[in-house]
């Protein structure tokens, strides 16, 4: 039997703690009606008999608090909401249980911005993750030492696992089901419960927003002046000279502020001045190319796909359905 303990956090979004165990108790009863045993043991794990959620709306009750649990093999971090710092300190108890029990030999999966507090017990060092795109400054910022990967949907790495953006967390608890079950029972729960098990980046969803929040000063003028002109051919040696320093130190500073490179900043503003026009426009992809200061169709459209997972004609198709038309 695996034993499954999700957390009921006190800021816990009450629908990733419910499906999360929905899923499961799913998978058991699969398992049941095909003539074979209950494959997971899922209970709801917390620092206190009851916790209250959405100002008391909700109230979980508990099946075992963290200090009745010696061991585990799951443990699954669900969504937080609020401010993430605040979030992550609210719930600072479960860190070093967390870190324990990892160490003991159980793994740890993290869903959404639940990544912050698995961030937060020490265990990503060094290691990839992902999470919600639009929380991925804030991620970088206090936690430089992990490789956020903001582009995929899910990461499985070393017995820890994380999920994208919000619904993401469904593929991440597919992807659990089939390590610990098979692909049939996998693709059986994406069929019952709807949802594309092959989806591997959250990629096209991203809205680029420069680290601004750094005390850089002449780097954040830099990543103004990039935003607002992005329609030249902007080139890293004369913006170097623009703003008094070396190339060497200022794409130096540049990356330490922004966790981007100057090439890599100058590229997702091109992106998503392309992805704004591809949205709601009619131009012609080569046009929107001129526009965002490209010359080179080929360059143009690897840079895209690179970052978005989808050439532009397959952006437009599928979010700008007149246009396609």
């Amino acid at each position: 039997m695996i034993t499954i303990s999700i957390l009921a956090l006190k800021n816990a979004v009450m629908a990733s703690v419910a499906d999360s165990r929905n899923v499961f108790a799913t998978v058991n009863e699969f398992l049941k009606h095909s003539g074979r045993a209950p494959l997971f043991q899922v209970q709801l794990v917390a620092l206190t008999q009851e916790v209250k959620l959405n100002d008391g709306l909700f109230s979980i009750h508990p099946d075992a608090v963290l200090t009745d649990i010696r061991h585990t093999d799951l443990i699954i971090i669900p969504a937080m909401s609020g401010d993430m710092m605040s979030a992550t300190h609210m719930n600072r108890g479960y860190a070093g249980w967390i870190a324990r029990q990892y160490k003991g030999g159980a793994e740890v999966a993290s869903l959404c911005v639940g990544a912050f507090l698995l961030a937060f017990s020490g265990l990503l060092k060094g290691k990839q993750c992902t999470t919600h795109w639009s929380y991925a400054n804030e991620f970088r910022y206090f936690y430089p030492d992990v490789k956020l990967v903001d582009e995929k949907l899910i990461t499985d790495q070393n017995g820890l696992y994380s999920s994208g953006g919000n619904n993401a967390y469904w593929n991440l608890l597919l992807h659990l089901v089939e390590k610990y079950t098979d692909r049939k029972m996998a693709i059986q729960m994406a069929k019952h419960f709807v949802i594309d098990i092959d989806k591997t980046m959250q990629s096209p969803f991203v809205v680029f927003h420069g680290l601004k929040d750094h005390e850089d000063e002449v780097i954040r003028k830099a990543q103004e002046y990039i935003e607002q002109n992005y329609q030249e051919k902007l080139v890293v040696d004369q913006l170097a000279v623009q703003f008094n320093v070396t190339r060497r130190t200022f794409e130096r500073r540049f990356k330490k502020a922004t966790r981007n490179t100057v090439v890599e900043y100058i590229q997702r503003v091109k992106v998503e001045a392309t992805k704004m026009q591809l949205e709601t426009g009619r131009k012609s992809v080569n046009e929107i190319m001129y526009d965002v200061g490209y010359s080179d169709i080929q360059t143009y459209r690897d840079v895209f796909k690179r970052i978005t997972g989808m050439t532009p004609v397959e952006y437009r198709n599928k979010y700008n359905k007149e246009a396609s038309l």
